[in-house]
């Protein structure tokens, strides 16, 4: 490490942090009174969390042995840390295993997923409201709820069907994720073998068809030509829903510069992912054959818990660090310097991921960013683009786009 590098650390770790008997550092950022006051001005409009995919692997689907209305440490998600990170609005992922598509079993565990989704509302209807439009949204808030979306992660759920896709929708999905982890017979994936030099004329008519219907199209864990391919097509904004900047941390599921000049002509967005092995670079290095293992060891082990301890294993004998909260603010300087300040939000991935940065350990963090973005001289203007006026205008542009292509 070079003397710039120490002089850096030892001021994080002097104004910062306090060591951990671990080892690592705890990153402490002071939310100012000036600060929290802008953060609960706005919202946040997070692009992407995998809360009911927690639930049905370690609940059984059940809000009565995981009670999110109470304090669950073991996860990053419940509804007090949702209050305190003045979350007001959420997609939540309907993820489901790519190699559930290989056993014909991806739509109908979607749809379980979905179920999840609106069992949770029901369940805290004080706190939650469903939401599938923009004006709902509006609603939801006035009301003081958490608007609830839910957003389906990879376009094997829809198991080749355009039929399929409708369903989807007509149960409330409003976005979708081309490919999650594997490529498909009609897409290819930023972690897998590139079949079709990025989307073939199958994938091009679902591009066609959800701008159609309004269901915006996320381009997180696609190829770089899938990506150009759907912003080639496309006639609405797109999104990542949960991807960071590539040249500040060079792993394939970050977004590329090539890509990031293009957002701000489509009038998409960008939700920055808060995974460490994205964000941090040393750890994106380490992590980016993290796909490949996974998928390995899916084939080896079809039992979802031998899997998870198999990954577990993985990951132990290939330590990286977690980063810290000023990598994920450095994410979203790069993204608005490329991009616009119009093009980014925020995409956590709490819930879906196994290690977060320093300083954003769960969903009630959020105020930080607010803060860090305020010492880097962010506008109070800016900073609500960033964490919930931008998703809303794409949104609401997604929809008119829909009401004109019908």
């Amino acid at each position: 490490m070079n003397c710039c590098c120490q002089f850096r650390v030892s001021l994080i770790i002097l104004f910062f942090g306090q060591v951990l008997a671990s080892g690592q550092q705890l990153v402490q950022v002071p939310v100012s009174e000036r600060a929290q006051r802008i953060h609960n001005s706005t919202f946040v409009f997070d692009g992407h969390n995998d809360l009911p995919y927690t639930l049905r692997k370690d609940a059984s689907s059940s809000f009565t042995k995981m009670d999110i209305s109470k304090s669950q440490p073991s996860i990053h998600t419940d509804i007090p840390r949702l209050r305190k990170g003045n979350v007001g609005a959420q997609y939540w992922s309907v993820y489901v295993p790519a190699s559930t598509a290989y056993r014909g079993e991806a739509l109908s565990q979607t749809l379980e997923q979905i179920d999840i989704v609106h069992a949770m509302v029901e369940k805290y209807p004080e706190t939650f409201a469903l939401t599938r439009n923009y004006q709902q949204i509006v609603a939801a808030r006035r009301e003081g709820k958490i608007a609830s979306l839910i957003g389906v992660e990879g376009g094997h759920s829809i198991e080749d069907s355009m039929a399929n896709l409708h369903r989807l929708f007509d149960l409330g999905a409003r976005y979708m994720t081309l490919t999650h982890s594997d490529t498909l017979s009609w897409a290819d994936s930023a972690t897998d073998e590139n079949k079709h030099d990025g989307l073939n004329e199958f994938g091009e008519a679902v591009v066609f068809e959800m701008n159609k219907i309004g269901m915006i199209i996320d381009l997180s864990h696609v190829s770089e030509a899938t990506m150009h391919d759907a912003l080639d097509i496309s006639i609405a904004p797109i999104m990542f829903s949960h991807s960071s900047a590539r040249s500040v941390a060079n792993h394939v599921r970050n977004v590329p510069d090539a890509v990031l000049e293009r957002i701000s002509k489509n009038g998409g967005i960008v939700m920055v992912n808060f995974f460490s092995g994205f964000v941090d670079p040393e750890a994106a290095e380490i992590m980016s054959n993290m796909f490949d293992v996974s998928r390995e060891l899916r084939k080896k082990f079809e039992d979802d818990d031998e899997y998870s301890a198999a990954m577990t294993r993985w990951r132990t004998a290939n330590p990286y660090p977690p980063g810290t909260i000023y990598d994920v603010v450095d994410h979203i300087d790069h993204l608005v310097k490329v991009a616009g300040v119009e093009h980014v939000g925020i995409g956590s991935d709490y819930d879906g991921v196994s290690k977060l940065p320093l300083g954003l350990e769960d969903v009630s963090t959020y105020p930080r960013i607010t803060q860090l973005l305020l010492d880097r001289g962010y506008s109070r203007r800016n900073i609500g683009r960033i964490m919930s006026g931008n998703m809303m205008r794409v949104i609401r542009q997604v929809e008119r786009v829909a009401t004109t292509a019908k």
